[in-house]
């Protein structure tokens, strides 16, 4: 499994003590319980024969059937907790450096994915992957082992059991799991598939619940959830009846081997080559090895929905991330990145920002001074929100270059650039939680009296104080506020993070023009001496910028 060990061995190296520890403790655990079925075969046997030749020795027996039995229940208990702790730390080590990789998506690469697959990914292809460790990789490193050990201790018994059971093992443990998986692999992939189709199809039609009841299209949905779980249901069943064969094959050799060695250690009895105990220890001993087999067929059986989970994080790790800009200056990890200083003019030279093949700004420019407040408006589509984009260094430049007080922003590190530049965007969300929980996402370190300045400047402090305070709850995407209240609830957040540059995306988007003029007018007194550009439709009250441009052709133009 080449793309799980490109996920999961950096951790693994990182942390190979407990990972070994947790393997050895698996073998700890088989040696305990094969040890055990042997001595207590060779014991009863004993025992049941003493009553005649009046010379087995009882007392060491006894001892080592409750020495063993102590051991298998603390090496197993051990060997849970290790084993839990490696996949868990592990799952969490990779579910991290895959948000972290999400986190750093462009807007045009998180629109190749649905929401609910991205969830899919982050959560469930995860989870799958800890099959490969626990149900895979342990049982397989102590079959080999201890199987070996054992087939020689059988050998130096009686050769021939010694052979019989090597191959056995060798058909159990490595022929027949490796035959389950190849037969199972793309129904494993199927099912993968299938559940995260569901995944996505149900987080979109909760999304978009009141179009589907508007438009009369809940069967639709409906359809397509039923279509999935067809393909689900088909697929686990297909896997369910390879790995039901492959157990019942697996039985079948541990019953073949049983008739063997009862028939080689009857005929070594008769020819006084074996003694009565050894031979039923070693028989009980078998067949308790055969415990640590079903678990690698029950891994094999899911191995192709491990290969499938593997890919589809692995994709993740792979999507090329543009660069930031084709300017030169870029910083590396081995440079040290620029400063920005607090106070500054904006200037944007010439740059050009495409999509694909299509240009959408062509040698644009322009220029502001520390404080100056400009509007750009344009059709849909022209590139406004793209311009912003550009400026925050999330869309990348074709050409061109973007400075502020005369540095490269593709120089500065991203937290002092979004400290310096603040953008409210046409959707700036609100978190589920409390109000104080969503304004501190801008200042973690702000005081309750910061809090409360921020919302009376955006005229929101009387109706969180009729909510309850700072700890009002405010639900899933702010549905406790009005849209007005979530615009401002944002505008404060963007207060807190004290920018000197202020990018505003449509900000009164779903207000009424009341509501909207008044948000201006205190947009107006709120941003004095900090640098404002605003992408808008909207009419804007007289005084609240100083100019007013147009997006035509990849250009801004005077209105």
């Amino acid at each position: 499994m080449k793309l799980w060990w490109q996920l999961a061995g950096p951790w693994l190296k990182q942390h190979w003590r407990m990972s070994l520890l947790a393997l050895f403790l698996a073998l700890s655990t088989v040696f305990a319980g094969v040890g055990l079925l042997s001595v207590a075969g060779w014991f009863l046997t004993g025992a049941f024969l003493a009553g005649s030749t009046l010379t087995f020795n009882l007392f060491a027996p006894s001892a080592l059937v409750r020495g063993l039995s102590m051991w298998r229940i603390a090496s197993r208990y051990a060997e849970r907790v290790t084993g839990h702790i490696v996949t868990l730390d592990l799952q969490a080590e990779i579910r991290t450096q895959s948000f972290a990789r999400l986190a750093a998506f462009k807007p045009a690469q998180l629109a190749q994915y649905r929401d609910g697959d991205l969830l899919s990914r982050l959560i469930n292809d995860i989870e799958r992957l800890d099959t490969f460790f626990l149900l895979i990789i342990s049982p397989v490193f102590t079959a080999v082992i201890a199987g070996g050990f054992f087939s020689l201790l059988m050998g130096v018994a009686l050769p021939a059991m010694g052979w019989v059971m090597l191959i056995v093992l060798c058909l159990a443990a490595a022929v027949l799991p490796y035959w389950l998986a190849k037969h199972t692999a793309q129904a494993g992939l199927a099912v993968q598939a299938a559940q995260a189709d569901l995944r996505a199809i149900t987080h979109d039609a909760i999304a978009s619940h009141t179009d589907l009841l508007v438009f009369n299209a809940v069967s639709v949905a409906q359809q397509q959830f039923n279509e999935a779980g067809q393909r689900l249901a088909q697929a686990q069943r297909r896997v369910t009846n390879a790995g039901s064969l492959g157990t019942l094959m697996q039985q079948l050799l541990m019953g073949a081997l049983v008739l063997t060695l009862l028939w080689l250690g009857a005929n070594a009895h008769a020819t006084l080559d074996l003694t009565a105990p050894v031979w039923v220890g070693l028989l009980l001993g078998a067949m308790g090895l055969f415990e640590i087999l079903a678990p690698i067929m029950r891994g094999a059986a899911g191995l192709g929905a491990v290969q499938a989970a593997a890919q589809r994080i692995h994709s993740l790790n792979e999507t090329v991330t543009e660069p930031t800009t084709t300017n030169k200056a870029t910083f590396t990890p081995a440079t040290k990145p620029a400063s920005l200083p607090t106070q500054g003019s904006l200037s944007i030279e010439a740059i050009e920002v495409g999509y694909q093949e299509e240009l959408v700004l062509q040698n644009l420019s322009l220029t502001l001074e520390q404080g100056q407040r400009v509007a750009i408006q344009g059709l849909s589509g022209a590139g406004k929100t793209t311009l912003l984009m550009a400026i925050m260094q999330v869309q990348a430049l074709r050409s061109g270059v973007i400075r502020y007080g005369g540095v490269d922003l593709s120089t500065v590190a991203p937290a002092e650039l979004y400290q310096r530049i603040a953008l409210l965007s046409q959707h700036s969300p609100v978190f589920m939680g409390t109000i104080r929980h969503n304004l501190l996402l801008a200042d973690p370190q702000a005081s309750d009296a910061q809090l409360w300045t921020v919302l009376e400047q955006v005229r929101l402090a009387d109706q969180v104080k009729a909510m309850g305070g700072l700890d009002a709850w405010v639900g899933e995407g702010g549905n406790t506020l009005s849209t007005g209240q979530v615009r401002r609830l944002s505008l404060a957040r963007t207060l807190l993070c004290d920018a000197s540059v202020w990018l505003l995306d449509e900000p009164t988007s779903g207000l009424d023009k009341n509501t909207a003029d008044a948000w201006f007018n205190d947009l107006h007194h709120l941003a004095k001496g900090r640098t404002v550009i605003i992408v808008t439709h909207a009419i804007l009250p007289a005084g609240v910028v100083d100019q007013t441009l147009q997006l035509q052709r990849g250009q801004l133009v005077p209105d």
